[in-house]
């Protein structure tokens, strides 16, 4: 073969080396763009929802946590450092004065949105905040509503709801004393005798009962 024929050959040949090069480039800067962004926000989510159950837990061991003013609320108060009473943000504590804050040197955000505890009739969650677009493109408060009879453990195993590439997007958290775990998820949003009655014998029960 001549050296011009070899040479033919491969200038016929470039533009479609270069062409399917260039093809590949445009997939992989598609994908990346498409999928990296998304990845990145599930396991940022992951991450903090584990940090933040991993302290609830450590302030549940100290200050034993009677419940939460309201059926969601916004977790925005763990860089307290010391407080009044027996409330810090919405979670009233039967031990404040063992509380050892801050937990946390800013509240973690998500897409600038507060993390919330949210409580049903199965459990108290952790869950990004309401109006948070999560990577499957379902958004907090519109697609997935999180209400009290919410059964937010199957949406942690649906990949339309709380589930994304096989990641949970929210957790369970439970009490350490099954009497306040209990009376929790028999009311909702109330504090029923056995946890009035709780207060009372703890150190600012007094206080709690002349309120």
């Amino acid at each position: 073969m001549s050296t011009m024929h070899k040479k033919n050959r491969f200038l016929s040949v470039g533009p479609v080396v270069t062409a399917l090069l260039v093809l590949a480039l445009v997939i992989i800067t598609a994908v990346n763009y498409y999928y990296r962004p998304k990845a990145y926000l599930a396991d940022l989510i992951v991450k903090d929802v584990a940090m933040l159950e991993e302290i609830f837990k450590k302030i549940d061991d100290r200050c034993k946590i009677l419940g939460f003013d309201s059926q969601k609320n916004s977790i925005n108060f763990l860089n307290v450092g010391t407080f009044q009473g027996s409330e810090v943000g919405p979670m009233n504590l039967t031990y404040p004065t063992q509380w050892q804050g801050p937990y946390a040197v800013d509240n973690p955000l998500v897409q600038g949105i507060d993390y919330q505890i949210v409580k049903t009739k199965k459990g108290l969650f952790i869950t990004p905040g309401e109006g948070v677009s999560l990577p499957n493109g379902k958004v907090i408060g519109k697609d997935i509503m999180l209400e009290e009879h919410a059964d937010i453990a199957a949406m942690m195993k649906d990949e339309q709801s709380l589930l994304y590439d096989g990641k949970a997007l929210a957790t369970q958290i439970y009490l350490q004393h099954s009497e306040f775990q209990n009376a929790l998820l028999q009311g909702v949003g109330t504090l029923d005798n056995e946890m009035v009655g709780a207060r009372k014998e703890s150190p600012v029960g007094v206080q709690l009962a002349m309120r």
